[in-house]
């Protein structure tokens, strides 16, 4: 939903070693087992789900929920929080640093997030997001409408849509500014006056002695190496999602205005927690 964005370096990379690979079967055993497992039972249970509540899934993002908790504890990352989930329906924007925010953002509140339609036809990675409800979009400004009447129904089901305003992935030491093209859809006169909006910070700190990019997946990254460096982690860091105060998108002006002030906010949030 973007441009791809690259820093001038990246984080030195060194082979894991004999404890290394030990720590990594130790921890990636369970982990897929917890992943795979309860994607295995979600789908179960969606065959009888879906066509008995449509939309509206009381019981499968629970499975979801669990599975990221659970995944942390594997991985011997310290996960914590700050603030409360908004209630009700709406739409949640976040800062974008690794392929640990699905994680992250999952395990504090069931949230679907919203991502761009090629990830659908990803091997392993797009059958994971179709099934645990992720809205798949066009980037196409011809297909601004459909998205539109596709938000408004899983709003009316009462989900909480989660967007990457950044458009990509960085350090996590930054964020970039939020693209107003994304909150254009907000603005529909089926959505404005009704819907909640709520920026969230997601904070990743590094192993202590390693950069401080340890968690960071952005430009040409590639997903196995960072995997395996992550679960080879002789000490792990942590990671604190900040929940600011949820806003009404009528009480902005346009698109504009609404996506620097959710971009203030998140901003603030990791300035703040690295302040501190």
């Amino acid at each position: 939903m973007g441009d791809t964005w690259y820093s001038e370096t990246t984080p030195p990379t060194a082979g894991p070693g004999i404890a290394g690979w030990i720590r990594i079967v130790l921890r990636a055993v369970p982990l897929i087992v917890v992943v795979f497992g309860g994607l295995l039972i979600l789908l179960a249970i969606r065959l009888f789900e879906r066509p008995i509540c449509g939309l509206r899934r009381p019981v499968t993002p629970f499975i979801t929920q669990w599975v990221c908790r659970v995944a942390f504890i594997i991985l011997g990352i310290r996960y914590t929080t700050q603030g409360a989930p908004m209630q009700g329906a709406g739409a949640v924007v976040a800062n974008h640093a690794s392929w640990l925010d699905i994680f992250a953002l999952n395990a504090r509140k069931r949230i679907y997030f919203v991502s761009k339609s090629e990830v659908a036809g990803w091997p392993g990675i797009g059958w994971l997001a179709r099934a645990t409800g992720t809205v798949f979009i066009q980037r196409d400004r011809s297909e601004v409408r459909g998205q539109i009447m596709v938000f408004r129904d899983r709003l009316a089901a009462g989900h909480k849509l989660l967007f990457f305003p950044e458009g990509t992935s960085t350090d996590g030491l930054q964020v970039l500014p939020f693209k107003p093209a994304l909150f254009a859809a907000f603005f529909d006169p089926m959505l404005r006056d009704t819907l909640q909006m709520q920026a969230v910070t997601v904070n990743y700190i590094a192993p202590t002695g390693t950069d401080p990019r340890f968690y960071g997946w952005w430009g040409d990254m590639e997903f196995g190496p960072h995997l395996l460096s992550t679960l080879a982690a002789k000490r792990q860091g942590r990671v604190h999602v900040i929940y600011h105060a949820p806003v009404k998108v009528a009480d902005f002006a346009d698109r504009k205005t609404l996506a620097k002030a959710m971009e203030d906010q998140v901003r603030g949030g990791l300035t703040q927690h690295r302040s501190a």
